[in-house]
């Protein structure tokens, strides 16, 4: 597992004056640039198969998930959880909208019916929809619950994904 700290998040964090449209984008890149560089050093671990590389991001990771996994080629598969379409607006240049047709690896999204952060209808069932893959290879599970997902359906729901697009995981 690794956990990256993207600029901008944690102790990472960058004073900005105005945070604009450009300012948006520009953090977009970093995290990108972020992902990737976290994934060059997974590739130098001789105990890594980095060829079962999932992407697995929790509300804003999973709102910009489909945009690094567009832009990054490594992840084979993608765990989407209380995630969605923002509703704040974005240079196309780093815009969700324009980078989920372009995702085409497996996604699971989990979400709950009654998020008020990414609601159901106008940010979780549109960013499905977008979402570039064949409908065999994307899943959307919808719980009873809020933006916090119950933890033994996104568990187990996780792990019947990983199981199926990464396959069962052997220790030696």
């Amino acid at each position: 597992m690794l956990y990256p700290i993207y600029k901008d998040t944690y102790e990472r964090h960058v004073e900005v004056s105005s945070p604009g449209p450009n300012f948006k984008r520009d953090r977009m890149i970093w995290w990108s640039k972020d992902l990737g560089r976290s994934i060059d050093y997974l590739e130098t671990r001789p105990e890594i198969d980095i060829k079962k590389l999932a992407y697995y991001g929790i509300s804003l990771g999973a709102w910009v998930g489909p945009v690094l996994t567009a832009i990054e080629e490594r992840f084979r598969t993608c765990i989407l959880v209380a995630g969605g379409l923002p509703q704040t607006d974005y240079l196309p240049e780093a815009n969700v909208v324009n980078f989920a047709p372009r995702t085409k690896i497996p996604v699971l999204m989990l979400n709950g019916r009654f998020d008020y952060v990414f609601p159901l209808e106008i940010s979780q069932i549109q960013l499905f929809r977008l979402l570039g893959m064949p409908d065999r290879d994307k899943r959307h599970v919808v719980l009873e619950s809020g933006h916090t997902i119950p933890r033994q359906a996104k568990i187990k729901e996780t792990l019947d994904w990983l199981d199926k697009y990464l396959g069962s995981l052997s220790l030696k």
